[in-house]
């Protein structure tokens, strides 16, 4: 295993709570959930506020249409919504009725095919049902949606590995990824273990074109890239913060962005926390 030796670089700061980063069009985007603002920032550290909400949204997952128009999962009432254009926000696809509990990460494939993870009704410390109660839903482009997988633990980061013939999802309280075999038409099928985590666990990850998979560990302090099986090959350990999601992108595809929140875990469940971006080159 390798530690690596650089010290994590501060991109930006100033957020209060940043989650579900995708590197898109020479930028980072990604969400400030608790100031409900979605933003984008470039490698040097130049950002930009994209969407300001004015009511109760809370912004999370995040990915683009083929056309380049930004999606958005708002947590609050269980919809994706698409920016057609600066302050034209429309409901792309209502999910109240499939949703178990909150929506919060999501994937945006090539075609337009968006996964949206939903968490289930039980909290991180509650005991919880033998295999989770949480879903994974798919919209398609034209925002009509379906439930693909069931029976996850509070499902949240995913990515797409293999040419995207495989989608794997972090499962946080159970500390695993756990990956699907993608259909044609965009279902998910042969559920299986992709790697144990524990002792750690894993937020949001990120997958790399070697065929490993970074994952923000927050309860750790670190990013670890894990192969599958569960070989963690490196770790990248970023002080007292909490890493919640990360994302590999750059000019050269040779960054992983790591979004940690300040402050400590209270902070973060009273909203009070902050949050950074810092980046480190792993090739």
């Amino acid at each position: 295993m390798n530690e690596h030796s650089t010290t994590p670089v501060p991109l930006l700061d100033g957020l209060n709570f940043a989650e579900s980063p995708r590197w898109h069009d020479g930028r980072l985007w990604f969400s400030d959930i608790f100031a409900q603002r979605v933003m984008a920032v470039d490698e040097t550290g130049r950002a930009e506020t994209i969407i300001a909400f004015e009511g109760d949204e809370r912004p999370c997952g995040l990915g683009f249409l083929p056309d380049g128009r930004l999606l958005v999962v708002d947590m609050t009432y269980p919809a994706v919504l698409r920016l057609d254009g600066p302050g034209d926000i429309k409901v792309h696809a209502d999910l109240a009725a499939l949703a178990v509990g909150g929506l919060n990460d999501m994937l945006v494939d090539d075609q337009g095919r968006a996964y949206v993870g939903s968490m289930g009704t039980h909290g991180a410390r509650e005991p919880r049902p033998l295999d989770g109660d949480g879903n994974i839903i798919l919209v398609e482009p034209d925002g009509s949606a379906r439930i693909v997988a069931e029976g996850l633990d509070a499902p949240n980061g995913p990515c797409l590995i293999d040419d995207g013939s495989r989608y794997v999802v972090a499962e946080f309280p159970a500390a695993r990824l756990t990956s699907f075999d993608r259909a044609e038409d965009g279902s998910l099928h042969n559920q299986r273990l992709w790697a144990d985590l524990s002792p750690g666990s894993a937020d949001g990850i990120a997958a790399d074109s070697a065929g490993g998979i970074w994952t923000a560990s927050p309860r750790e302090f670190q990013c670890r890239r894990v192969l599958e099986g569960g070989e963690v090959t490196d770790t990248v350990t970023v002080g007292d913060k909490m890493p919640l999601a990360c994302a590999i992108g750059g000019d050269d595809g040779g960054t992983l962005f790591i979004l940690s929140a300040v402050g400590g875990e209270a902070r973060i469940i009273d909203r009070t926390c902050t949050s950074v971006i810092e980046t480190v080159r792993v090739r």
